[in-house]
Parts: structure tokens; C-alpha cells; sequence
């Protein structure tokens, strides 16, 4: 009796399982994950670029800021960011063109190393990109020359071209360095 117990609670534990694998559902599918790199996508110039993530400390609205006498035109002033003076750059001004966008549109992006700590004023700012490493292209199409020395590349993404543009090149620029007007 004990046995016929045995082999019914056994038969009842099949059946269950049987149920069971009948109603799974299988494993999701292998899907590729597509490595990304991601950076901080602005307007300058009327192009599109995206500084390294690592590179842009911050962006703000441009601050109310002071003039700062006997400086390079492009040098804007500098500006009390919670409690730390921000010298301000106009971008465009220092390759030798002006800001395009609304004085509401433009932004800045904040530079912080150990050597520098600035804020460089663009057209706009598009927040974070993020772009799928294989479409990286080493050459950028139509970069005006005054900027081609701050360029590594190109990404593409819906239809646009994304400048790899490095600020962290700015402070191995002498021109960029020097702000005393000459």
C-alpha cells in the first residue's frame, strides 16, 4: 500500500512537471550588443560636434559675467560659478567667426583638468550622445581649417555628421593659452 502511495504522489510529480515544460517559455534570444561611446553634442560654427564625455566638466546657461580689460576678443570675462571665478570663452570667436544661435540657445561648456578651468560659449548644447563604435570615421568631412587640429574624427547618426571635437587640445594650444590682447 505504502508502495501504490509512493507511485501516485511519483505520477502526480511527472504530470506536474510534464505541465510545466509545456508551458515555458523559451530563452530570450541572443542579441548583439553593439559597444557604445558617448560624449556631449554641441553646435558651433553651424556644425555639429560631440566632445569626449571625460572632457566636459558641466554645462551651463552662459552666467552673467564681467568684462575682463586688455584680453583677445574672444575672451568674454568671467563669470562667479558657486563660488569659483570661470574665465568664458566665445568658441567661435577664437577660430575666427561668431556665434550663430540665439542669445538664449547658447551655452557653456565647462573645462575643468589640473591646468585649466574654463567655460567655452556655444551655438547650442544637445546633452549627451551616444554612437555605435563601428561607426566611427577617422577623417570628418567639411571641418573648417582653423578647427581640423581639435578634430579626431567623425560619427554619423541619423543622417548627421558628429565632429569628435576634443576641448582638452585647447590647453596645448599657445594662441589658446595666451588671452593677453596683443
Amino acid at each position: 500500500m505504502a508502495e501504490s502511495v509512493d507511485n501516485q504522489a511519483y505520477q502526480a510529480l511527472v504530470e506536474l512537471s510534464r505541465q510545466g515544460l509545456a508551458s515555458a517559455k523559451g530563452l530570450p534570444a541572443q542579441v548583439d550588443i553593439t559597444p557604445h561611446w558617448s560624449g556631449v553634442g554641441f553646435e558651433l560654427l553651424g556644425q555639429r560636434f560631440v566632445a569626449p564625455m571625460g572632457e566636459v566638466a558641466e554645462m551651463l546657461e552662459v552666467p552673467i559675467h564681467a568684462r575682463i580689460p586688455n584680453v583677445q576678443s574672444w575672451v568674454r570675462g568671467v563669470a562667479n560659478v558657486r563660488g569659483r571665478l570661470l574665465p568664458l570663452f566665445d568658441l567661435a570667436a577664437f577660430f575666427g567667426d561668431k556665434l550663430r544661435g540665439a542669445r538664449n540657445t547658447r551655452r557653456v561648456l565647462v573645462l575643468e583638468t589640473e591646468d585649466l578651468y574654463s567655460g567655452l560659449i556655444v551655438d547650442q548644447v544637445f546633452g549627451m550622445q551616444h554612437f555605435p563604435v563601428d561607426s566611427f570615421a577617422s577623417e570628418a568631412e567639411d571641418v573648417p581649417e582653423s578647427v581640423a587640429s581639435f578634430v579626431s574624427g567623425s560619427y554619423r547618426h541619423a543622417g548627421s555628421e558628429w565632429r569628435v571635437f576634443s576641448p582638452r587640445l585647447l590647453e596645448q594650444d599657445a594662441r589658446f593659452m595666451d588671452v593677453a590682447q596683443a
